[in-house]
């Protein structure tokens, strides 16, 4: 019955998703429920078994949330209650998981209530009866010095914990940081069916804002295509984890009225179903009797689209993010790529848990997060920029591309392709002829 619920609010998605609107709210929380269910049965026990951790510990109090636990909510829980206090074990004798809630009542359909407040009046008292009854080999905690959202116990819990627990049960105190990041970094076969129509829906949204219908050269401002942008998702149903910027590369002076002759650069992203997109991509606005963008700034956006390929080919399980991005540079270097790479990973966060490959400000490596090893079932935004020189503008341009990507079993693809053409402004249709993804 739950197959056949979820199947039709996968078609009605997609056929709402060919209008590129979002589900009413009834039918999103339809799909990010059945999804949860699907993470609560698969993702979560197989980072577990994979990391060798049998108990972890999630818990928030209401708007302090910790960025996993709100992961973990189902829709119709906007934020935690109280004190919610997530208990997941694993039994490695007899393979039992438990997915458990210090609380009065389920967590939705998946985490069942295990507090008898008769006699356990108590919270904290109930949570130790919980783990001395099932006395595990770890308790894991979400502690890192890596990663912000695998950091989420906030320091009053930590020290109730600690407070509550019996000596011999701190000493099992561990970070759930591989957990933490597992669960964030995985995503599920339900997830990887949805993702390809979010970023359909951004590129889309990008398509309209870079044409005509938006864009009067000599009146339009940058800023006046920004705010477009953030209305025009808020109209469709959909949100947004930053504000999207809008930027101008030219021959002569800066100013943020859009001309005949700019080459244009956006950075934008939608948030849905619990999920983030992030996309840059270049628009040109063509001068009178011009009816592409001259050579040079397409050789210059070849030259940025070559780099992808090489950051994208050095993608392998186990490779830490810096390892892949010193081979990158090196391979990019060799064939005269002036380069910069700072990818990262996306999924239920913009700038999500996992390998950092680059920050704009650390080409030599990032400690800690870059040293994480990338996996399988994983997406990445594949974020860097060439500089090339435009002899015509006597100066140096720099192609900033973005690209959400999927890494698997079959190696590394694009979601739903890429930017391999620059948008024209005017185009004689917005049927996407000029672009190819």
């Amino acid at each position: 019955m739950r197959k056949q619920l979820l199947l039709g609010w996968l078609l009605t998605f997609s056929f709402i998703a060919s209008y590129s609107q979002a589900l009413p709210l009834r039918e999103q929380a339809g799909v990010i429920n059945s999804i949860l269910e699907e993470r609560l049965n698969s993702v979560l026990p197989g980072v577990m078994v994979k990391n060798g951790i049998d108990c972890w510990i999630v818990m928030s109090r209401e708007y302090n949330e910790d960025p996993v636990l709100r992961t973990m909510l189902p829709a119709e829980w906007l934020n935690a209650r109280r004190r919610t206090i997530f208990v997941f074990y694993n039994n490695p004798v007899t393979g039992d998981f438990e997915k458990l809630a210090i609380a009065r009542y389920n967590v939705g359909g998946r985490i069942k209530a295990a507090w008898d407040t008769q006699r356990w009046p108590d919270q904290w008292d109930a949570l130790i009866n919980l783990l001395t009854t099932r006395n595990p080999r770890h308790i894991a905690i979400d502690s890192s010095a890596d990663f912000g959202a695998a950091d989420g116990l906030d320091h009053t819990d930590f020290m109730e914990l600690e407070r509550h627990l019996p000596p011999a049960y701190r000493e099992r105190i561990i970070s759930a940081q591989p957990l933490a990041v597992g669960w964030l970094e995985t995503r599920s076969p339900m997830e990887m069916e949805l993702y390809p129509r979010l970023i359909d829906f951004t590129h889309g949204i990008i398509a309209e804002a870079f044409s005509a219908n938006v864009i009067v050269p000599g009146v339009t401002s940058t800023e006046d295509v920004e705010w477009w942008l953030r209305q025009r998702i808020r109209d469709k149903g959909f949100d947004t984890w930053f504000h999207p910027s809008v930027d101008i590369q030219r021959e002569d002076s800066p100013s943020h009225i859009i001309l005949p002759g700019d080459l244009l650069h956006v950075d934008f992203g939608i948030t849905y179903l619990r999920l983030n997109t992030d996309v840059q991509e270049h628009a040109y606005v063509l001068k009178q009797g011009e009816t592409s963008a001259p050579a040079s700034i397409r050789a210059a956006f070849a030259r940025a689209g070559r780099l992808q390929d090489i950051l994208t080919s050095q993608f392998a399980e186990g490779r830490t993010g810096n390892q892949i991005l010193a081979s990158a540079l090196a391979e990019a270097k060799k064939e005269g790529i002036q380069a910069s790479i700072y990818t990262h990973p996306i999924g239920y966060h913009g700038h999500g848990a996992g390998p950092a490959i680059g920050l704009w400000d650390h080409q030599e490596g990032v400690p800690g997060s870059g040293d994480f090893p990338m996996h399988q079932k994983t997406a990445y935004s594949i974020e860097l920029n060439a500089r090339s020189e435009i002899p015509e503008w006597h100066k140096t341009v720099r192609i900033m591309l973005e690209e959400d990507g999927y890494f698997g079993e079959g190696g590394f693809r694009y979601i739903h392709g890429r930017q391999t053409d620059i948008y024209l402004i005017p185009r004689n249709n917005m049927d996407g002829k000029e672009i190819t993804y």
